[in-house]
């Protein structure tokens, strides 16, 4: 997974800015999260509840590998399962780090659409902000299905006793793909290319269906 470079939270001065600040979601307790989430503000909503729930879905198959790293009868597994540790914590750090990403972006666009279309904050910061929502979901579905295959790849090869949480933890990062493509193509109008818009719908597609072919695999 190649982590993206389309951090926006900065963008703006003083009143404005802090307007669209978004605090960062691994730093808030679960209540805090959902209370967030209901509240009558733009962000966070869809875009970033997706990667944290993806994020979740990867804590949850890192406590299936750690409660498979060391047993004797998977002796012969130990490489792959502490080096799919290491891309569980990898996963978990980007989509958290994507979820803010989305948050910011979409805060600051909602802020930036409510300004004259000439004003100069807007023409200077709406391009990069814009892009950042249509390109933030991209990411998230390609990393949802990266995991994905990760954590079927566990199955079979991680302590059969917590199967049923490894099968929970894939469920989620197949939601993960699908709703990925939810935000993809409400941020479509974003592109102002139509054959793009087309590449891009027809990638996610794509990624979908894989991920539905994965979860199909013999996991549930």
């Amino acid at each position: 997974m190649t982590e993206p470079k389309l951090n926006v939270a900065g963008g703006g001065s003083g009143a404005a800015a802090a307007s669209t600040a978004v605090a960062p979601l691994g730093t808030m307790r679960l209540d805090e999260l959902l209370a967030a989430l209901s509240a009558k503000t733009p962000a966070p909503g869809g875009g970033a509840v997706v990667p944290a729930v993806g994020a979740i879905a990867c804590a949850l198959a890192g406590m299936v590998v750690s409660y498979s790293i060391g047993k004797k009868d998977l002796a012969e597994h130990q490489a792959t399962l502490q080096s799919a540790q290491q891309r569980l914590v990898r996963g978990r750090e980007l989509l958290l780090k994507l979820a803010d990403e989305d948050a910011a972006a979409y805060a600051l666009v909602n802020a930036l659409q409510k300004l004259p279309t000439d004003d100069a904050r807007r023409v200077r910061e709406y391009p990069a902000a814009a892009e950042a929502c249509a390109g933030v979901p991209r990411f998230v579905l390609a990393a949802c299905v990266d995991l994905l295959d990760l954590c079927v790849g566990l199955s079979g090869i991680s302590n059969k006793h917590l199967k049923s949480d490894l099968d929970i933890a894939c469920v989620l990062l197949e939601a993960c793909c699908r709703s990925g493509v939810v935000n993809v193509k409400v941020n479509l109008p974003l592109i102002e290319d139509e054959a793009a818009r087309g590449r891009v719908l027809d990638e996610c597609r794509a990624l979908s269906e894989r991920a539905a072919g994965l979860l199909s695999r013999g996991v549930i």
